[in-house]
């Protein structure tokens, strides 16, 4: 505790991407901002739609909802500033900043990751049992499920920037990331590190391996049970959507996962690449998600063409 009077940085600077010469900075920044242009509009539709349509007050969509919300938060906290860094010079986070924007992150990266197991559950019982699927899946049991996840994740949340502030912090205050994160800020703490990344590494892979392995069991009996009833229009529409969320749901696990492992044994020699495949899982299925879970939707689809009708009707 001795050290923890040694911390003297007062704030961090986000480098985004390190190695990324000046000339690219408005085609980085562009992308960036259209990510979050489309993130914000794909689920900010979604979570409308699901608020206001009596129809969609749905097991399924009360936790496409949450996740919809659980992403543009996410993205709310942590794009803008990155973008204000590539735009304006602006990529400073004071030292509590800094960290109340890493209890978000790692906060809602886990109420993802348990949400998107919540929606294999749903589909799992809704295939393998669907004369039960509304007596053991009901709206009131779903969020109820929900808020535990939420109250879970903030748990998470606290529990790794207390490993992180536990640390001192008295030399660099450059981060290799878009946002603030454990391992990107504890390695510039100017003590060991190795046990708060372990620890990380251990609540890390809890937190994403755990609801991947159930991902993965309950898509493979779903598939199975419908094979087996031998309906092959079903079992096609079955498989294609397996494979559309499969897309979305490997985006989300396999690449942090390799991240968080590699990061276990040695950081990744080029900071450029790492950066770039935390963007890739972080960003990518949160726009990705709404368009593929939900908008591609015959139910959603046919909602929002009415909600349009209706609005075009009104002013003409």
């Amino acid at each position: 505790m001795a050290n923890q009077t040694k911390s003297t940085v007062v704030e961090f600077v986000l480098l985004g991407f390190p190695g990324l010469g000046e000339k690219f900075y408005p085609v980085v920044s562009i992308t960036i901002f259209l990510l979050y242009n489309l993130s914000l509009y794909a689920n900010g539709i979604v979570i409308v739609l699901i608020s206001l349509q009596e129809q969609l007050h749905q097991p399924m969509y009360v936790i496409v909802g949450n996740l919809a919300f659980s992403d543009l938060l996410f993205d709310t906290l942590t794009l803008p500033k990155i973008i204000a860094k590539y735009w304006f010079g602006h990529g400073s986070l004071a030292f509590s900043v800094c960290f109340l924007q890493m209890f978000f992150v790692h906060y809602l990266a886990t109420l993802g990751s348990f949400l998107i197991m919540l929606m294999a559950i749903d589909r799992y019982v809704a295939i393998c049992k669907p004369l039960r699927y509304h007596t053991i899946v009901s709206n009131r049991v779903v969020t109820i499920l929900c808020l535990l996840i939420w109250i879970f994740g903030a748990i998470v949340g606290l529990v790794v920037i207390s490993m992180g502030l536990w640390l001192p912090y008295c030399g660099p205050n450059r981060i290799k990331s878009c946002f603030c994160s454990l391992t990107p800020v504890v390695v510039l703490s100017c003590a060991d590190s190795a046990s708060a990344r372990r620890t990380g590494f251990i609540i890390a892979l809890f937190v994403h391996v755990f609801p991947l392995s159930f991902i993965v069991f309950s898509y493979i009996i779903s598939l199975s049970k419908l094979r087996a009833l031998g309906r092959s229009k079903n079992w096609q529409k079955a498989f294609y959507t397996c494979t559309t969320h499969g897309f979305v749901i490997s985006l989300y696990y396999i690449p942090r996962l390799i991240v968080y492992t590699y990061n276990q044994v040695q950081l990744i020699p080029n900071a450029d690449l790492s950066v770039l495949l935390i963007c890739l899982y972080t960003f990518v299925p949160h726009f990705a998600s709404p368009i593929i879970f939900c908008l591609r939707t015959e139910e959603i689809k046919r909602t929002l063409r009415n909600v349009l009708k209706r609005m075009i009707t009104k002013k003409y």
